[in-house]
């Protein structure tokens, strides 16, 4: 169910249930079924430019005027409505078309903007839960609900619940990374749970890159300074966080007596956690390749380095402000250890790693964390072979509890050098659900592992990944290099022989010595 009409079966029983008691003091008669019946003759098949009869029945429908109980909601009702072809979504779209046409109404009060301001608010809030355009879309149907819920603008950053936090930036390929001159200033981006694209225009990637992102916003890199820059990308708010350049005097003892553009382009690595509390935001940056952490706020002038390190075998993974990471000591590989980082409140102290759960024998490495309908899912191997893929619950491992995943529904997860990200499979085309996407550690191809079955399948063409030459390449491809910044950041899709499929830095189409390394 898309998200319109996800919108309009969520509001009818709200506004009906507020409206019993209306209905109690003015016991309205249905409408007239005649209405149904002209409806579907003069308004299917002119949803776009309804002509003057169709329009006079959806403003009938809607029911301007002194009713106080809207006509629309008792017609949705009638046994008859659904034979009409019709259905709730189309009749409002339709409305402000014929008030237009049919200006005589113009001057009366619709009737959303007598809801009362407590309903609205709450529906507001349930959609924000949801999505955040959503959310935008709701505030601009009429004045009265805009001005009873809060405006994103301002907010953005500060305020996580106007986080845009299932939207990911879209690689475009073809070398069309943010800031190309034949963008225009305008990048894509995917919902991964509705499929929905948006064009966006940031003028910052002109001389900004993106290094990261968390819960939907941009961790941008400011070329000619290094500071670090937290973007909303649909409000444009920006918080600003110290120079990386600020660290450099802290790491005199991790990489030897190297130049400083030698050294930056090891903390153009990281993954990003981050706490927000009175309009105060707290970042903590984990750099896998130099296995330290750094933390600095909004009111900071340069970022803090503790001495401790913490041991990693894979991406750390941010979630709710927290990092956790794996850690297999020394000859242990069948128990592997999950930790948390906690990033600090304002005036905390940053504390070292806490391990708070063991695989015991259940899971081998590498492991993986995916948040998956809200729920942290850890993922790993079972057996000697890499042959079988298992997943777990982070709650249930952290309370001993080791009960297999056996399904994710509609649910699809992709994993790319240590990062992760999970779809739905009925908004996306050609993606698979309940499913995992990742390179077969034995056979080394791009392939789908079936969590029902527990079978192994290519997950696309393989020309189109191993080729001399990209070819024409599937929505899947652009959705797995969603899990590279590497390649996301310079228009690039993963191509395992074009551009490297094992290590090294990617080469800068634009001021790459500014940008090494990210």
């Amino acid at each position: 169910m898309d998200r319109r009409k996800q919108l309009i079966v969520f509001l009818t029983p709200l506004f009906l249930s507020t409206l019993v008691l209306a209905s109690a003091q003015d016991d309205s008669p249905p409408c007239d079924p005649i209405l149904l019946a002209r409806m579907a003759a003069s308004c299917v098949g002119y949803l776009v430019e309804p002509p003057e009869e169709c329009c006079q029945m959806v403003v009938a429908a809607v029911g301007l005027g002194g009713d106080p109980v809207p006509c629309l909601c008792r017609v949705v009702k009638e046994p008859d409505f659904p034979a009409t072809r019709l259905n709730i979504d189309m009749i409002l779209k339709m409305y402000p078309v014929c008030d237009g046409i049919r200006p005589r109404h113009s001057m009366s009060s619709p009737w959303a903007s007598s809801l009362p301001g407590d309903l609205v608010r709450l529906v507001a809030s349930r959609l924000l839960a949801g999505d955040l355009l959503d959310y935008v879309r709701f505030r601009a149907v009429c004045a009265p609900w805009r001005s009873s819920t809060a405006s994103p603008r301002g907010r953005g950053v500060v305020e996580p619940r106007f986080h845009p936090r299932r939207w990911a930036l879209l690689p475009e390929g073809h070398g069309l990374y943010p800031g190309h001159p034949k963008l225009h200033g305008c990048v894509r981006f995917v919902n991964l749970d509705t499929g929905a694209f948006v064009c966006v225009r940031i003028p910052l990637f002109d001389d900004h890159c993106v290094l990261d992102s968390y819960q939907g916003l941009l961790v941008l890199q400011r070329d000619h300074d290094t500071a670090i820059r937290l973007l909303h990308p649909f409000t444009g708010d920006l918080v600003d966080l110290p120079p990386l350049s600020t660290l450099l005097p802290q790491m005199r003892d991790l990489i030897g007596l190297r130049p400083a553009r030698r050294k930056l382009p090891y903390l153009r690595s990281f993954s990003t956690a981050a706490t927000f509390a009175d309009g105060v935001v707290t970042v903590l940056l984990a750099f896998y390749d130099l296995h330290r952490v750094a933390v600095a706020t909004s009111q900071d002038h340069q970022w803090t380095m503790p001495t401790w390190y913490y041991e990693i075998s894979c991406r750390p993974f941010p979630h709710q402000g927290k990092l956790y990471v794996v850690h297999r000591f020394g000859t242990d590989f069948l128990s592997p250890k999950i930790f948390r980082i906690d990033t600090p409140l304002p005036g905390e102290e940053l504390q070292p790693p806490k391990m708070i759960a063991t695989t015991a024998d259940k899971l081998r490495g590498p492991i993986f964390f995916v948040e998956c309908d809200s729920e942290v899912l850890v993922i790993g191997y079972g057996g000697n072979l890499f042959s079988k893929m298992l997943v777990y619950k982070l709650a249930d491992i952290v309370m001993e509890r080791y009960i297999p995943v056996t399904g994710i529904g509609d649910k699809a997860i992709f994993i790319q050098a240590g990062t992760t990200l999970s779809v739905s499979a009925k908004a996306l085309p050609t993606v698979v659900g309940d499913t995992i996407t990742c390179f077969q550690p034995m056979e080394h191809y791009l392939a789908l592992y079936h969590l029902s079955t527990g079978s192994w399948s290519p997950a696309m063409d393989q020309c189109s990944l191993r080729g001399t030459e990209p070819g024409p390449c599937s929505l899947i491809q652009h959705i797995f290099t969603c899990c590279s910044w590497r390649h996301r950041n310079k228009g690039l899709l993963l191509h395992w022989r074009k551009y490297g499929g094992r290590g090294g830095w990617l080469r800068w189409p634009v001021k790459g010595k500014l940008r090494q390394g990210a």
